[in-house]
């Protein structure tokens, strides 16, 4: 069967790149096993065409990785928030990037009304942001060029809701270096556009976003 096949690939594709890495240095996987301290993480789509590492050229213990269905930072999804404390408590990362990408399902799926299953109730949170920035995007024509603006301001989006955390804003607070980016990977380019959303301090936020911290 294909999938057998397959299956056995990737298998047999493991051993070949563990032999050319130990080939290259004998003591790369010892190096790599003993620290972990990446400079980055990664909120990104789950999707199969945006591979974290390979896009920005980074080697394995460079980058903290968090995927799901359109990058999303939602203040109720433990799993999320828990990745983002581990990287800004413990691993000490002094970027954060959320990058999303032209052509993503889920961006796609929340500006239309088709059930789809489960993720309706995921991309509710995208729909929000269609909903605030709904004069914009309803005045831009062309549906491609709607849909990728709409790819942009939900990650823009993402960054803010990221830097209201009070994980992120904890940190600041404490004098800890952190800087929040947002990113739009191209799939049929391969290049990241940087759109300028970058946050350093909470002074950059909203004032009824910004939290004191007593202790």
């Amino acid at each position: 069967m294909a999938q057998d096949d397959f299956y056995k690939k990737i298998l047999d594709n493991n051993k070949t790149w563990s032999e050319t890495k130990l080939a290259e240095d004998p003591d790369y996987f010892k190096t790599l096993a003993s620290v972990q301290k990446p400079p980055l993480l990664w909120i990104g789509c789950s999707d199969s065409r945006v591979p974290a590492n390979e896009v920005i050229g980074a080697v394995p213990g460079e980058v903290f990785v968090h995927r799901n269905i359109a990058n999303m930072v939602v203040h109720s999804d433990m799993n999320m928030l828990s990745v983002l404390d581990y990287a800004v408590n413990v691993l000490k990362v002094k970027h954060v990037i959320v990058c999303g990408h032209y052509g993503c399902g889920g961006v796609k799926a929340a500006m239309g009304n088709d059930s789809i299953g489960i993720i309706d109730n995921w991309i509710r949170h995208i729909k929000d942001t269609y909903r605030l920035n709904h004069q914009y995007l309803d005045s831009i024509m062309d549906e491609k060029q709607r849909f990728d603006a709409f790819v942009e301001l939900n990650v823009k989006e993402q960054v803010t809701d990221l830097a209201k955390t009070s994980i992120v804003q904890n940190a600041w607070d404490r004098g800890q270096e952190l800087v929040l980016h947002g990113w739009v990977y191209g799939l049929e380019t391969g290049i990241v556009k940087d759109l300028g959303v970058n946050f350093s301090n909470n002074h950059e936020l909203s004032k009824v976003d910004r939290l004191n911290f007593l202790i």
